[in-house]
This record gives C-alpha cells, structure tokens and sequence, in this order.
C-alpha cells in the first residue's frame, strides 16, 4: 500500500510507526517542513516543502491562529499538487493536524482515506485554560478564542475518517460524531531500552553521584507553569529542610512552551526562583541543579539514577517523560491531574498529590525518600503496568500498524 505521512516536523509521533510500515512492505512517504533533510530516513521517503509567506500583520488577534496553519495548509496542499502530478496518489494519509498543513489535503487526493492523529481539542473550561487560578489565561472573550481556535479541528473532522488519541482523556475531549471514530492508542515506550539500571554514575559539581545517594528529578521541555514548575519550586524550601542531603535535579528550557509568557526580560525558572530563595538556606540552594535541556542518552541516565521522580501537570496533554520514568522504575511523585490519573493510581505504581499543594508535595517526596521499600514497591510496580499497557514493541506499535493498515483498507 501507498502510505503519506503528514507531519511538519516529521517524524514527531510517527517516528516508531512509519519505520514500522515501511519493513512490512508499504511504499511509505512522508512531507515535512525541516529543511536539508535526506531523500530517505528509516525507508520514508521525505518530501520537504515550505510556506510562502507570514501571517497578516495588523490580523484580527483572534484570526492569527486560523491564518497560520491556512497558510501552512496552502504550502503543504501545493506540495501535494506537485506530487499528484508527478504521478504519485497515496491509499492512505496519516497526519497530524495540529499546524494546520493537512486541512486541503484531500481536495488532492479525495480517495485517500485520511487519519489524523487527534491530540488535543480546546475548551474554555474543563481543561488548561482557567485551571490555574494564578495564570487564569481568561477573560470576557476565552469562550469566543476556544471556538475560534477549534476551526482547524472542525474542518478536519469534515475530512477525516478516523483519529488516533494516546489517551482516553485526549479522546474524549474531542466532540461527537468524530469522538467515536477515534481510537485510543499511546505512541508507545520502549521499555527494553528505557529500564533500570543500578550502575548508574553521574556526574555533577565535581562529585560522582549515585543510586546510594538522595536525588529528586524534575523534567520538563520548558520550566513553566503549565507543568507545575512554580508549585514545584515552592515545595523545595520544606523538602529540603526536611532532607539534608538531598539534591534536586531539573531538566528543562526556559522558552514559553504553553499558556503565558513571562515578564518580559524574565524566564519562569528565575522568577520562581527568585520567589523561593528567601526560604531557602544557603547550603540548599547549592543542591539545587539547573541541568537546562538534555541529550537523549543523558535524560535516561538521569531517570536511572533518580531516587523520586515529580511530574506534574495541568489537564493537557500527557508528557512523555512521565511513562519513560515508569518504564525506567522510577518512584513518581505526580498531580492528580487528568490524565495522569490514567497512567498512575494513588498508592499502587505512583502517589498522587493535588496540583495546588506544595507543602503536601514536599511532604510526599520526603516520605518516599525515606521509605527505600516503598520505593521500591511503587517502582517495580509502575514498570510492570508499563509493559502491559504502554511498551511500544508489543503493544502500541501493532495497534497503530494495525489502525493505518485498517484504514488503508
């Protein structure tokens, strides 16, 4: 079968799932909009493109997203015009719609079948937005914005004849009819490579840390409220006052990732920093780590060697990083947050806190780190629930080879 990917920074979520439909014998190509890249990658053909011009300025503010992914969606359509004249017509289309560049991909190809891969549907209430009372992100027009914004996600349903959710919460966000096309599948965890590993050896400020010794692990693309920095930061005054020899180790950008900016000339890193450093002691302020962004191979090695792992989160998207640090046996600290709540249960392979308390936060950490058999027991736990539910060669792979080759049919 001929396969298309759509993806403008491919190979993003489809990074497992192309490859995988390519050694089963599928003419697999995929159109990105990264620049240099090779004719071929993993046995994809690549077919870059890229767009034509910015966005409007002076725009009705409420248009600026609409008009985006239009004109991404024009670039990405041309292409395909391009290549349909070239003689190549796809049985199937695989997509991810968030940037907008499948909107008018079927006006090329209308008997393709097209799936897309359904990540996120806006709200203005029951979700991110309005959730932190501290960073509302609303006003007298967020219900107007939300409808607006959900244009690109309305005309794909127009088009599409089935979707592709990692969660249940992510699906279920998603307006009936097209709700019931979708179908829930977790991009997947390798969990053969992302595993335990009691050698592990780091080191850090001229000294070689350990599994022996006491660390906390905060991950995150970007520090920002979004996924809990500012009530993490406010937790480690108490945490660290209660364990001495603790050190926390946080990974992550200082770029906007989601929701508001920060002041300007300011990163939320230092502003919540800035918050906490007249409650913490000297002597604690040197065992916290900045650790910026991380290579790949560097970021396992840091879950290896993580003696509690905090993931924290507004109702959005579920991070990665969270099922890595469960393959890997990590214990978790995590926000009773949709949809953490999917992955982990209070008690069983994980704790769960409520998003808003950082003193019942500190309080968790520090009960873990001083209970190694509990640990121990949340760990092996939240990794076992891993491989059953989430491991990417077993589980989540097949299911999404299935799904496209489903849909192809």
């Amino acid at each position: 079968m001929r396969l298309l990917f759509v993806h403008q920074n491919f190979p993003g979520q489809f990074k497992h799932l192309a490859p995988a439909l390519a050694a089963r014998g599928h003419e697999v190509v995929a159109m990105t909009m990264k620049a240099n890249q090779p004719a071929q990658w993993n046995g994809v053909r690549l077919v870059p493109y890229a767009v034509g011009r910015a966005s409007t300025p002076g725009i009705h503010p409420w248009l600026i997203d609409v008009e985006t992914k239009v004109i991404r969606g024009e670039a990405a359509y041309r292409a395909a015009l391009q290549m349909r004249e070239q003689g190549y017509t796809p049985d199937a289309i695989v997509a991810h719609p968030g940037w907008g560049e499948s909107l008018f991909i079927k006006d090329v190809w209308p008997q393709a079948r097209l799936g897309i891969y359904a990540e996120f549907h806006y709200h203005p209430e029951g979700a991110d937005l309005g959730f932190d009372p501290e960073f509302p992100g609303t006003d007298d027009a967020s219900a107007p914005r939300m409808r607006v914004k959900n244009i690109n996600n309305l005309l794909h349903f127009e088009v599409a004849d089935a979707g592709l959710s990692p969660t249940r919460w992510q699906a279920d966000a998603f307006p009936g009819p097209f709700r019931d096309r979708i179908t829930v599948v977790h991009d997947g965890i390798d969990t053969a490579a992302l595993a335990p590993n009691p050698g592990v050896k780091l080191a850090l400020d001229g000294h070689e840390l350990t599994r022996a010794d006491e660390v906390v692990t905060f991950v995150n693309r970007n520090l920002e409220p979004y996924r809990g920095y500012h009530v993490f930061m406010r937790s480690l005054p108490t945490l660290l006052r209660e364990r001495p020899n603790a050190r926390v180790l946080i990974v992550g950008g200082t770029a906007t990732g989601y929701g508001r900016a920060p002041p300007q000339g300011t990163t939320w890193r230092d502003v919540f920093l800035a918050e906490v450093r007249p409650r913490l002691r000297e002597e604690d302020l040197k065992r916290i780590h900045f650790l910026g962004s991380l290579p790949y191979d560097k970021f396992v090695a840091l879950l290896q060697l993580s003696t509690v792992h905090v993931y924290l989160t507004y109702p959005f998207v579920l991070s990665w990083s969270l099922l890595e640090a469960m393959s890997i046996g990590c214990a978790v600290v995590a926000s009773d947050t949709a949809p953490v709540r999917e992955a982990i249960r209070d008690g069983d392979n994980g704790v769960l806190v409520p998003f808003f308390e950082p003193e019942r936060l500190a309080g968790e950490i520090a009960r873990l780190l001083a209970d190694p058999a509990a640990r121990g027991r949340l760990g092996a736990k939240a990794r076992s629930d891993v491989i059953e539910r989430y491991d990417l060669l077993t589980r989540c792979l097949p299911a999404q080879v299935a799904w496209v080759e489903g849909l192809a049919r």
